[in-house]
C-alpha cells in the first residue's frame, strides 16, 4: 500500500502509537490498520452527493463547526 509510491506524513509520535495499537490489535502490519481506519471515515460519506452534503456531514460528525 505505502510502498506504491504514495507519501502521507504522520507525526512520529503518532506512528509509534499506530504500531503499538495496529500490534495489540492484531493487524498484519501498521499500514493496514491505517487503510482500514481511513476505509471506515470515508465509508461515512459514501452517500454524499455533493460537497455541500459533505460539508453537513463533517459538521454533524464534529470535523468542523
Amino acid at each position: 500500500m505505502f510502498g506504491s509510491g504514495n507519501k502521507v506524513k504522520i507525526d512520529k509520535n503518532l506512528l509509534e502509537r499506530i504500531k503499538v495499537i495496529s500490534k495489540a490489535a492484531g493487524y498484519a502490519s501498521h499500514e493496514e490498520f491505517i487503510q482500514h481506519v481511513l476505509e471506515k471515515e470515508i465509508a461515512k460519506f459514501d452517500d454524499a452527493k455533493n460537497d455541500a452534503d459533505i460539508t453537513e456531514k463533517l459538521k454533524g460528525l464534529g470535523y468542523i463547526s
